[in-house]
């Protein structure tokens, strides 16, 4: 099976896909990826710079070495703007911060952490198990992020939380431990939906598009016609919608979002933070939402087969193949379910020990 476009491997080339604008692709290794796009708004001053990936010196080698292609140095980044609150986004924030002085541009609610988002995923359960093919015999060997991306924290559905794994977190605590700092960003210049940046001679507006994460924002530049998605609209694949979120109906949210952006009009390129740039954010937004009230007409016909209220796992292992079982495979049903209760389309109950019961 072909690789999605989101899970091709990082090209060291930089390429220009707007006036000013230099989409240098980073690597990443996280279930369903396999890069990071990481813009670059080139100005007389310097560069800002849209999503620096993941924390660590890998990273950091990869960074300078597309901005040496660009004509900059790590020293010429004035600006770090970050779309959400996950790692692979704010990653070498704190670094330009140290090493640039560079200010740091998030939304007014970025959080990192349990009481955030689901801190480790960024594709759909479905899209994280297409990478080992759809045709696939379900095997010991089929990778499951189940395995080992499981906390001790329970959810309030009765199941556990997803996190990064250990061998990521013991990283993460090594380099604070060797005087790195934090991971997280302190923001420096929080912003919020209808704000405007400068960047490269050109307002760019702040699109608050909640879903993937409570704090996700996009950027729109009505003059050049450019849309900077991160990842609220991915070119082939879908983004995880945690049922752990601020919000009480993320999924609720994340239509909303959708249809924020579908409506924009000055619109001829999307630049996502995963995959090639592509160019009708009305259709892709739409497909994506048509997705998702596909899964919610799913789940109330599994709930009508079994007959009797149900475990978030129970539907969950009903809507999902085996080897998208686990943690994210769950978050998700969850964001489901509670979508239909809120909507009055599903009852929620308890059994004994505190699990919730849904009747769809």
């Amino acid at each position: 099976m072909a690789k999605r476009e989101e899970q091709e491997e990082a090209r060291t080339e930089v390429s220009e896909v707007a006036p000013d604008v230099l989409r240098m692709e980073l690597p990443i290794h996280m279930p369903g990826l396999g890069h990071v796009n990481c813009y670059a708004i080139v100005d007389k001053n310097g560069a800002a710079i849209v999503d620096p990936g993941l924390p660590g010196p890998g990273t950091w080698r990869a960074l300078g070495d597309r901005l040496r292609q660009a004509g900059l140095t790590t020293g010429d980044v004035h600006t770090v703007i970050v779309t959400h609150s996950h790692p692979d986004h704010f990653g070498g924030a704190s670094r330009f911060a140290r090493e640039s002085g560079a200010k740091i541009v998030a939304h007014r609610t970025f959080r990192f952490g349990p009481m955030g988002s689901d801190s480790h995923a960024e594709v759909s359960a479905d899209d994280l198990a297409a990478q080992s093919g759809d045709d696939e015999e379900e095997s010991d060997d089929t990778p499951r992020e189940s395995r080992s991306d499981f906390s001790k924290g329970k959810t309030p559905w009765g199941g556990q939380r997803p996190r990064p794994p250990l061998k990521t977190r013991l990283k993460w605590r090594l380099m604070g431990a060797m005087g790195r700092g934090s991971i997280v960003p302190e923001i420096t210049h929080p912003v919020e939906h209808g704000d405007v940046l400068m960047l490269a001679n050109r307002e760019w507006f702040v699109v608050h598009t909640p879903g993937h994460t409570g704090d996700h924002f996009c950027l729109h530049d009505p003059e050049s016609r450019n849309f900077l998605a991160g990842d609220h609209v991915l070119p082939t694949i879908t983004p995880h919608i945690s049922g752990i979120s601020s919000s009480p109906d993320p999924l609720s949210s994340f239509f909303y979002s959708l249809d924020r952006v579908a409506e924009i009009h000055d619109v001829e390129t999307v630049l996502p933070a995963h995959g090639h740039p592509f160019d009708d954010l009305k259709a892709r937004s739409h497909a994506i939402k048509r997705h998702h009230h596909e899964r919610l007409d799913h789940v109330i016909a599994i709930s009508r087969d079994i007959g009797r209220p149900a475990s978030v796992e129970t539907f969950m292992q009903q809507l999902f193949r085996p080897r998208s079982w686990g943690a994210m495979a769950e978050s998700e049903t969850y964001a489901h379910l509670e979508h239909l209760r809120i909507a009055g389309n599903a009852e929620r109950s308890e059994d004994a020990d505190g699990t919730y019961l849904y009747l769809a």
